[in-house]
């Protein structure tokens, strides 16, 4: 799986979770860019990334995370590719 397949993955999770269809989420972006994106919203975005990719992220993973890149690249390892 490339980091694009990854990527367009991640989006629909994003807009499936935050109901928003015009979200697009690139390296950078972070839970202060997505005004819904609260405590609560992190942890069914975890969730429902988890569900996707059919994984599941440590607590020193989810808490090192700072943008979605570094979400891209846990699931990018994790994949093997």
């Amino acid at each position: 799986m490339t980091r694009d397949d990854i990527f367009q993955k991640v989006n629909g999770v994003f807009r499936d979770v935050f109901d928003d269809e015009s979200i697009t989420v690139n390296e950078a972006t972070t839970a202060s860019d997505i005004d819904e994106w609260d405590s609560l919203e992190h942890i069914n975005l975890i969730l429902a990334i988890e569900s996707e990719f059919k994984m599941k992220f440590s607590l020193g993973e989810v808490m090192q995370m700072k943008n979605v890149g570094e979400m891209v690249d846990i699931i990018k390892d994790r994949s093997g590719v």
